[in-house]
């Protein structure tokens, strides 16, 4: 129950026994062509798609690199630790951060970005980390800042790596320039892909403006697809083939759907661990549906709780880090995530405070299943 890599359903894990097959062929061109029309679908647009072979952080560094040049004004909300992470890395390719600082476990108030173009000229883009998969955060007025970015000329990117295929985001209708994500996380694949969404605009900037770099170089890759439907370098042919399989269960879940069993499951486990006596970390209207944080109770230690629960009770949770190392823990609820996942995570959790002498103030199965059940 980590906030990735995820459960991968064997489906999947089977797809990657596939025969290998040349990255030249009618085969793998077939198979790059029905992924890209597979990933508009999910990211719910007609823009370009590039599906490199790294892990998010690869197509967040492709991001930067492509887009951002020297002394290139950025405003980006801090948060939390990939946030501040994505914020140093702009800063490091030349540009210049404006960044909005909000205490972690909030996210700043709209009228703080408003005020931050307002305020600064020459804005080249603004930076959105979705889901801080540090937190448990996420910046519920994303659709808005389509039409903030479009107002000034700027272009919109969002870091959705822990979000995208488990919460909303229709790319085209919330004017996102460039949106990425990882295969690992809400998605239920294999780490290794990273798959990019570039707008008309983006990409012709990018042409016009191409990178020193060359694996990242996304300008060589819309070129070997618009004229072969390849890739520039060898991809991870066994992962684009678990990729499919992971798109195809999503297509037949159907997005709607699958975001309605990620919001249950998460109402689910916040209203469970309330019960037991845990505070989630993130405040109301902020919380996030993927990655659910939650304080510690007084008389738990980090390590010995979940080293009790992945040992007795074969569940595996993510602790905090950074400056909330042994504050908090995490549950990663997302990708294949279903209301067993719920019930055996919190019934694990309970049991292990009550043999750590810290008994749970109510039954927050009973919680859990009654959300469930509806």
């Amino acid at each position: 129950m980590l906030p990735g890599p995820t459960n991968v359903p064997n489906r999947v894990i089977n797809a990657m026994l596939t025969p290998m097959i040349n990255h030249r062929s009618d085969d793998f061109r077939k198979l790059y062509k029905d992924i890209v029309s597979k990933t508009q679908t999910v990211f719910e647009t007609s823009n370009d798609i590039v599906v490199l072979t790294t892990s998010g952080t690869g197509a967040v560094e492709a991001s930067v690199v492509n887009l951002i040049k020297k002394d290139d004004n950025v405003i980006i909300p801090v948060n939390g630790e990939f946030s501040t992470r994505l914020a140093d890395l702009i800063d490091n390719y030349g540009g210049k951060t404006i960044r909005i600082n909000s205490p972690y476990g909030q996210n700043p108030p709209i009228e703080k970005i408003e005020e931050a173009f307002e305020n600064n000229s020459r804005i080249k883009a603004l930076y959105v980390v979705y889901n801080e998969t540090s937190t448990g955060t996420t910046l519920r007025y994303l659709s808005k800042l389509g039409d903030i970015c479009k107002s000034h000329g700027a272009f919109f990117v969002v870091d959705a790596v822990s979000i995208l295929g488990g919460d909303e985001l229709p790319v085209d209708k919330w004017n996102v320039d460039i949106c990425f994500t990882a295969t690992q996380k809400a998605l239920a694949a294999p780490p290794g892909i990273a798959p990019i969404s570039i707008s008309k605009e983006a990409k012709k900037y990018m042409i016009e403006n191409p990178p020193p770099s060359q694996y990242l170089n996304l300008k060589r890759y819309f070129k070997y697809y618009n004229e072969n439907y390849e890739t520039p370098f060898t991809p991870a042919i066994s992962l684009f083939y678990a990729y499919q399989e992971a798109l195809n269960i999503i297509i037949e879940e159907g997005l709607e759907n699958r975001i309605k069993r990620h919001t249950r499951c998460a109402n689910a486990f916040y209203s469970g661990l309330e019960a037991l006596g845990y505070t989630p970390f993130a405040e109301p209207g902020s919380r996030s549906n993927v990655v659910i944080a939650v304080k510690y109770l007084t008389g738990i230690d980090d390590k010995k709780f979940r080293e009790l629960i992945s040992t007795k009770f074969k569940v595996l949770l993510a602790g905090g880090f950074g400056e909330l190392k042994g504050k908090v823990f995490r549950v990663g609820s997302m990708g294949e995530v279903s209301s067993y996942h719920v019930m055996r995570t919190l019934s694990a959790i309970s049991s292990s405070m009550s043999i750590l002498g810290v008994p749970p103030i109510k039954d927050g199965l009973s919680v859990a299943n009654d959300i469930l059940s509806k």
